[in-house]
């Protein structure tokens, strides 16, 4: 499944009005470490069709990234039914990342 670039005005129905469990990648494409974890979130989208995997640069978006003390890219938050259940900014490797979904 391809991953989904968010925008403001498609995130609350792509991620919080979404059922089951989506995966937000925030960015921005001047973030080297973001260059580095998109190509996995690109991967576990391939790997787990069940889940929906997204992108949100926030160079486009930063009333949402504020709205969600995002202070730092990237940032990997986990929403399960509308409910945020994980958020950590950092790059996260691909194991880490599998486990928590």
């Amino acid at each position: 499944m391809a991953v989904v670039k968010l925008n403001s005005d498609t995130y609350n129905a792509e991620v919080m009005q979404a059922a089951g469990t989506v995966v937000v990648d925030f960015y921005a494409d001047w973030c080297g470490p973001c260059q580095m974890q998109g190509p996995i979130v690109e991967e576990l989208s391939e790997e787990m069709p069940e889940v929906k995997f997204c992108k949100l640069n926030i160079d486009t978006a930063m009333p949402i990234a504020m709205s969600l003390g995002i202070t730092s890219i990237p940032t990997i938050m986990v929403v399960k039914d509308g409910e945020i259940t994980f958020k950590e900014a950092g790059l996260m490797q691909k194991a880490e990342l599998r486990s928590l979904l």
